[in-house]
């Protein structure tokens, strides 16, 4: 079988337009079942429209819905994107090997807690405040 190179070329040459035209009617009709503004008979006429004249339904959509399709992937990529940055947060959030760092609020919460229940004396809490704040008892002698 003898095949010239021109043969090699159309023949690539036309598997690529096959390709490119599956790729966008794929592209076209999620873009088009996707689209909430669209009623179900119009998503059923653009699909008839497609199926019926492939080349100038798809060139029709593009001209006439382009721009929107443009924008409904760009939006769909954010959404994507917030959605995985909030799963990450809260995956990290969740880890046990993560240690939380107090902070200075949330010491003394936990040590007025412990006072109003009784378990320290009010000369253990200042001792305890003064130690946390850093001013190395200073505070807790001069009220004591």
């Amino acid at each position: 079988m003898d095949v010239s190179f021109g043969e090699v070329v159309l023949s690539t040459l036309w598997f690529m337009l096959v390709f490119a035209w599956i790729w966008l009617m794929v592209s076209i009709i999620t873009d088009l079942f996707r689209d909430p503004t669209v009623s179900g008979w119009g998503k059923a006429a653009w699909t008839v429209f497609l199926i019926v004249l492939p080349w100038i339904g798809a060139l029709t959509y593009l001209i006439a819905r382009g721009r929107s399709m443009n924008e409904r992937a760009v939006q769909r990529a954010q959404q994507h994107e917030a959605q995985f940055r909030q799963y990450v947060r809260e995956a990290a959030a969740e880890t046990p090997t993560t240690p939380r760092v107090a902070s200075s609020a949330d010491e003394l919460a936990k040590l007025a807690d412990l006072r109003q229940r009784g378990v320290l004396t009010d000369r253990e809490y200042e001792r305890a405040k003064a130690s946390l704040l850093g001013s190395n008892g200073a505070a807790a002698r001069q009220t004591a």
